[in-house]
């Protein structure tokens, strides 16, 4: 049997998937940091540049020193970043030379992992982007996008893990199946497909639990010989996150394998998570039915009630199936894009136009066009000639093929004051200038974070705010205080 470690995913993707865009806070991750330091975790996938970008805006914290924290706070475990590559906060290709930084920044500020993945599957970027990361003193952890289409067939998959193998770069290799689409059925031919052609790198599963498969897919992917598998903890596992931890090394255990962790520290982080949710009024993951029909249209539930919503708006919410239906053959025309951030809602939101339009392709958004003429990368299969020539025979396409190349580094250094510190340039460069002054001119962001602490303060918060208040009694079964003002 083998034996089996554990990279946790709860502070960026299980946050990310259950309690959506606010993320959590420097505070909320601090907390917890030192035990799942101490789980025997592989690693803990720690940040984005999307979860960087949402520091900012919401929490209004300097990513930067929340990440050096971090290191600070679990010294002991590699930090996990995921990168598409040449993308950085914004969704837009940044220049090679400003990428160098960005990951020479965070190599320095404590990321020592990061998970590279290119849902175009672009082989030519991602091994640019992964010499990059390397350069700079990265491991890189390098990705297999999974999804069902007409030409996402084992043999596509076998042939680009084969050019990860060979690259120098690439230390480790995962299958990243972000919509749960893998069954224990694929697994099976999939995974040896994959091991046979990295020359010997570990291999790691990263599954999510949409439709219920990713807990049973695990076990089979462990039957294969998997080294890592990904999962999650309390609430913020299950649901359209990744399978529970607990569960997961129970089951593990269960068939024989070895998972070296402790597992009452788990215990421990879940309960944290927990309580946290509840102060909070947060969500939990819940196990997930079986959906059939996932299966063909791979639409993420955010997606859908998105769509759902734009429709409503338009009085138009009955067209919902026929608009389901109709990504299906979109997605089929644009080169069968993997459903993940942003290609659902380009998807999605050209399918309502051509549903709801007088012509299919009549009216095509920016983002259609800029994913056509290869602003996103290269798409896997090619585009359907004819889609092509409706989408690009048009003046706007013509404005956004004349777009100049992304700024080099020199030319965007030369729009900030040169002493400014490489980590706030990186923010200006990508962000609005307001959000980062905000951030910046923002207090200081509290110590610790306390769940069970949280209904007390927000009493607190209530009084100060009641000024002419002078009575407060305060009773639950054998406790009861009584305060009067002088």
């Amino acid at each position: 049997m083998a034996a089996i470690r554990l990279v946790d995913v709860s502070i960026r993707d299980g946050n990310q998937s259950i309690w959506g865009a606010t993320g959590l806070s420097g505070s909320q991750i601090l907390e917890i940091a030192p035990v799942l330091d101490r789980i025997g975790l592989h690693a803990i996938d720690y940040s984005s540049s999307t979860h960087m970008g949402v520091a900012v805006r919401v929490h209004r914290e300097n990513p930067w020193d929340v990440m050096r924290a971090m290191r600070a706070a679990a010294p002991h475990t590699p930090l996990q970043f995921i990168t598409t590559g040449f993308r950085f906060i914004s969704w837009e290709t940044s220049s090679r030379d400003f990428m160098q930084l960005v990951y020479r920044c965070l190599v320095r500020n404590g990321m020592g992992r990061f998970a590279l993945v290119d849902p175009m599957h672009d082989l030519a970027q991602l091994l640019d982007a992964a010499q990059l990361i390397a350069t700079e003193g990265g491991e890189v952890l390098a990705g297999l996008t999974y999804t069902i289409s007409a030409v996402h067939d084992d043999a596509f998959y076998a042939k680009f893990a084969a050019a990860l193998g060979a690259c120098p770069y690439v230390s480790r290799v995962y299958i990243k199946d972000p919509t749960g689409l893998l069954t224990p059925e694929r697994a099976r031919t999939l995974i040896p497909a994959v091991r046979a052609q990295i020359a010997g790198k570990p291999l790691e599963l990263h599954s999510h639990c949409t439709i219920g498969l990713a807990p049973l897919t695990y076990m089979t992917a462990a039957e294969l010989g998997i080294d890592v598998l990904h999962v999650a903890l309390g609430p913020l596992a299950n649901g359209t996150s990744l399978p529970s931890a607990l569960r997961v090394v129970s089951n593990l255990r269960e068939l024989g394998h070895q998972v070296d962790v402790d597992e009452r520290l788990l215990g421990r982080a879940s309960d944290y998570f927990a309580r946290l949710a509840q102060a909070e009024g947060l969500p939990a993951g819940s196990p997930q039915e079986y959906d059939a029909a996932f299966l063909r249209h791979q639409l993420p539930g955010g997606a859908i009630t998105t769509t759902k919503r734009q429709l409503e708006e338009l009085k138009l919410q009955d067209r919902l199936p026929q608009v389901i239906e109709e990504t299906i053959r979109v997605r089929a025309e644009l080169g069968f894009p993997i459903m993940v951030t942003p290609f659902p809602q380009i998807v999605c939101t050209q399918s309502v136009l051509n549903v709801i339009g007088k012509e299919r392709y009549g009216n095509v958004p920016d983002q259609v066009i800029r994913y056509v003429i290869g602003r996103f990368g290269r798409p896997t299969a090619p585009v359907d000639p004819d889609v092509e020539r409706k989408i690009l025979d048009r003046p706007r396409a013509r404005e956004l093929l004349a777009e100049p190349p992304p700024a080099s580094l020199e030319e965007l250094r030369r729009r900030f004051p040169a002493r400014m510190s490489d980590e706030e340039f990186l923010l200006r460069a990508v962000m609005p200038a307001e959000q980062v002054d905000a951030m910046l001119a923002a207090a200081k962001p509290a110590a610790h974070y306390n769940p069970d602490a949280r209904p007390v303060l927000a009493l607190l918060r209530e009084l100060v705010q009641r000024r002419g208040a002078s009575y407060l009694a305060v009773e639950k079964p054998g406790f009861k205080l009584t305060l009067r003002g002088a």
